[in-house]
């Protein structure tokens, strides 16, 4: 193509306005129909009635300690994205490289993330400096740097494949954003399936959890659930961090629980109450769900780059998307998507995660534990007991400890089990 507005360009533009209304329909609908909006809540929570001043003062000390860094590091975000998109700083950038146009691309996103990294380093090490004094780190300084490069590798590698593939596209088929939308669909459903065997041994060595108790009463308990559970295994993060956690991670074939190594020092009820939180995640398929509205996601966003990306051409100073240059400013786009749509998931989230607490309770019966295991999260994680507005937009993907533990005395009520 040589960068002129195709014939009918208008028309296009229709076609793909159209079905940018559909898909969004869509994922809309498939948004509402899964995510569970009417879940169990309790009263207002109140961080003093189950935590110490001392504790709670100590969350609030990390809460401002962290939260300059993070904002600095978000606004850093919004500048490079802004200045990607509002000026030819990348098509400048990506337009000393040389090879062929597919090497040009995939140079340009690393060159393009190398400079926005090394402007973030120095805030990624104040951030990890804080984690340290506060006792939630166990890495030394190579072990940190060894994990940044290993996940900014792994986002380069996908962005790389997008892009690369989004040229080709553009180059071959006038309707590119048809082919480009499904390949986006197939590209996130692919890699939500293998992370947990590609990716994730990546960062972190894992094991079946071994043999005793704990394994027989989980395996028993997810059997008892229903959900389908081959094996329970045990990441050693440890080496990198005290904080305690859990999850669900693949679909089908490649659905695994994982649980920290450091969550096993915690008494046994709580562990199986935290595996029946995630035993809650597998049994409504909610990796599966929010991998295909993430798909579907992506695929709008490819027929959204259709549509916004002509009356950005001037101001980038590229001739079209087909333009190796281009590349910065559809780094630009996707970062400004990424930042648009994460309040809007978070929402998503925590009803998703209140439902799977809801879960847990009604398969243990034992609010007790859950409120003191709440209580052992907290604490040793540090979390922000009283998230202020804004931060609870742009960061809470769960609620807060003091919400899960007002939402356990109000089932503890509703099904007649003393209040804890």
């Amino acid at each position: 193509m040589n960068g002129r507005p195709p014939a009918g360009e208008s028309g296009l533009r229709r076609q793909a306005a159209v079905a940018l209304v559909l898909l969004g329909v869509v994922i809309l609908a498939m948004t509402a129909f899964t995510t569970p909006w009417h879940v169990l809540t309790g009263g207002p929570p109140d961080p003093a009635r189950d935590f110490s001043a001392a504790q709670i003062a100590r969350a609030e000390a990390f809460d401002a300690a962290t939260s300059l860094p993070s904002y600095l590091s978000l606004a850093l975000t919004i500048v490079f994205a802004g200045l990607l998109l509002a000026t030819p700083l990348g098509a400048r950038a990506v337009g000393r490289l040389k090879g062929p146009w597919w090497l040009r691309v995939i140079l340009g996103v690393v060159v393009i993330t190398a400079i926005v990294e090394l402007v973030r380093w120095p805030l990624g090490v104040w951030f990890e400096t804080i984690v340290r004094d506060y006792g939630l780190s166990t890495q030394d300084w190579a072990g940190w740097a060894v994990d940044r490069l290993k996940n900014l590798g792994v986002q380069v590698f996908l962005v790389c494949v997008m892009l690369v593939a989004l040229v080709a596209l553009a180059r071959k088929v006038r309707r590119w954003w048809i082919p480009a939308a499904a390949g986006a669909f197939a590209l996130t459903v692919v890699a939500s399936f293998v992370y947990p065997v590609v990716f994730e041994p990546m960062f972190n060595d894992f094991t079946s959890m071994p043999q005793g108790a704990l394994r027989t009463n989980l395996l028993d308990m997810a059997e008892r659930d229903g959900v389908p559970v081959e094996d329970v295994l045990v990441a050693d993060a440890s080496r990198r961090t005290t904080a305690l956690n859990a999850y669900v991670s693949g679909f089908g074939a490649t659905r695994r629980i994982v649980v920290y190594d450091t969550l096993l020092q915690a008494p046994q009820p709580e562990v199986e109450l935290v595996v029946a939180h995630e035993l809650g995640h597998a049994k409504y398929d909610d990796v599966l769900h929010g991998t295909l509205i993430g798909g579907l996601g992506a695929g709008l966003g490819a027929i959204a780059l259709f549509l916004v990306f002509t009356p950005l051409r001037r101001r980038t100073g590229v001739t079209s998307i087909t333009d190796p240059r281009a590349v910065g400013a559809l780094v630009g786009l996707m970062t400004v998507g990424s930042l648009l749509i994460g309040p809007f998931e978070n929402v998503v989230s925590r009803h998703i995660e209140a439902r799977a607490d809801v879960h847990a309770l009604d398969l243990t019966k034992d609010p007790a534990t859950f409120i003191a295991m709440q209580k052992r999260l907290a604490v040793t994680n540090i979390s922000d007991l009283s998230p202020n507005a804004v931060e609870y937009v742009l960061y809470a993907s769960h609620p807060s400890g003091p919400e899960r533990i007002a939402m356990a005395r109000s089932w503890a009520e509703l099904n007649g089990v003393p209040v804890p």
